[in-house]
Parts: C-alpha cells; structure tokens; sequence
C-alpha cells in the first residue's frame, strides 16, 4: 500500500427501499412525477393536475368527519352465503378474501358523527371490499342507518362507490335497490335531507337506487357515474358514446347530478348544504341542526 493510499470505506448507498420502491410515482393523468407522501397528503389528489385517486372508506371518514366524533353502527350484520354461490370459487371463499384484503367485514360502514360540528348520519362504501358491491349487508346497513336518522331526526350523508349490485347474492342483492328507495322515501317524508356524494366509480344498482336520489346530488370531478359502463354499451349498441359520457363533468351539464366539488372543499360544501337544509326545513325545527 502506496504513503498516501487508504482502504475505501464501505459504505452502502440505498437510493431505494428494499421492495424496489422508491416512492415516486406517475400520474396516470398528467404523467408528471409524483411522490406517494406528497400524494397522500394532498387527500390523495395528484398536487400537479388535480386528477383524484381513489380514497379509502376510513381515510374518507376521516377527510370529512371531524376528528374523533364517528361512532359505527351496525356493525352485528354480517354476510352471509344464504345462497350457497359457486362461480369459479366459493362465495365464502370470495367473502374471506376480501375481508384480509380490505380489513373490513363488507362494503359498507355506516355511523354518527359531526360535520364542521353539525350532527350527521354518515355512510362510505368500500371499493377495497369486492369493488364496493352492494350485497344484503350494504343494504341493510343502509337501511337502518336511514331509519336511524329518522328516529334522531339528523340528515344522512353516504360516500358511494361502487361496481353495482353484487352478483354472488342474485335477487338479494336486486332487492336493496328496493329497500334502501323505500327507506329513502321515508327519510323524504320526515322532511330530513339527504345527499349521495357519487366518487369514481359509481355503477350499476347502486346509480339505480340510492345514489341518484338525494335532495342535493354532489359528485366528486371525473367520476364514472353510470348504470352500464361505456364498454358494455358500445358492445351492445354498436355505437361509441360521446368524449367524456358518463363523466361527473358530462352529467352535470346534462342534469343528472348538481353540483362538482373537489375533494379539499367537499367538507365545508356539504356543511353549507346542510345549513341551508335545514334551515330551510320547517320539521326539523327543535332538532338543534
């Protein structure tokens, strides 16, 4: 070894995790660089275009209920394989690995909470469990949490998304569509509010039944809002729909829904809509909205 020389120390640089993650990821929209804690601080909102990802059902219940206040309910209903379902595995088989994978025991969690302080009944689906599928759980969950808000006289609030009806459970399935309508007419008839907040995507029985039936219809920007999506129709028409059909933008334009609101003001917007609800609501007087 040379007067001068010296061993190289050794040292190891990591420039990513062990998973081969570095942490930076594309958007899928504008496909600019961005990094996952950038993103999830951001409410899971691309920070270069705005282009809103998909949001977990608690991480939702946490953008929009204020801290500490959401008690679940209903939480003793549980799925059920009345039917004894097989397609290419087991419907106890699907049911088992969707709750592992989502920590949920169905798509639904429904509760009671504050809302910019304003007492609420509260629903959010979750696409983690089975595409968010309304099976006799969501469905009863649902239901009681209406009948719920019409015992305490409070407005219901539900977060859908969702791939439609839940074809392992058949008719059961069909017949929430039914029953969560009947209970919203309830709701209607007691003169308490109710607003759907459709998030992306929001399909089948679920647009057919009680996401299209609230007194103010609030949606999140570029969400698929439909009954069947644009490839089943195009398959089964013959014909391409039109840029941006079955879009929150497209749907707004053409009636369907009120208002498009992004996801850092969807809190204080429904807060708003509540007030003006209710206020405006001569049943609810007493009900210290």
């Amino acid at each position: 070894m040379g007067l001068f020389s010296r061993a190289k120390p050794k040292i190891k640089v990591q420039t990513t995790k062990k998973d081969s993650f570095s942490g930076w990821l594309k958007c899928t929209h504008c496909h600019e660089l961005v990094h996952a804690k950038e993103l999830e601080n951001n409410l899971n909102c691309c920070p270069k275009c705005n282009f809103h990802y998909r949001l977990s059902a608690l991480d939702r219940i946490k953008s929009l209920i204020d801290d500490d206040t959401f008690e679940e309910l209903f939480t003793d209903v549980k799925p059920q394989d009345t039917l004894s379902f097989v397609d290419s595995e087991p419907y106890t088989k699907r049911l088992q690995d969707a709750q592992e994978k989502s920590g949920r025991d169905d798509a639904m969690i429904v509760g009671t909470g504050l809302l910019k302080g304003l007492p609420i009944t509260f629903g959010v689906m979750d696409f983690n469990f089975m595409g968010g599928s309304m099976g006799s759980v969501v469905g009863e969950r649902i239901t009681r949490l209406i009948e719920h808000a019409i015992k305490e006289r409070l407005p219901v609030i539900i977060v859908c998304s969702s791939g439609g009806a839940r074809m392992q459970e058949s008719v059961l399935s069909l017949m929430q569509m039914a029953k969560t309508s009947a209970a919203l007419a309830k709701l209607g008839d007691a003169g308490l509010p109710y607003i759907p907040v459709l998030t992306n995507p929001t399909t089948g029985g679920v647009t057919a039944s009680f996401a299209s039936l609230g007194d103010v219809i609030v949606a999140e920007p570029d969400a698929l809002i439909c009954f069947a999506g644009p490839r089943v129709i195009e398959q089964t028409t013959g014909m391409k729909l039109p840029p941006g059909a079955q879009r929150s933008e497209f749907l707004l334009e053409h009636g369907m829904i009120d208002c498009i609101v992004v996801r850092h003001e969807l809190k204080e917007r429904l807060a708003m809509i509540i007030r003006y609800l209710t206020n405006n609501t001569s049943s609810l007087e007493g009900s210290g909205l």
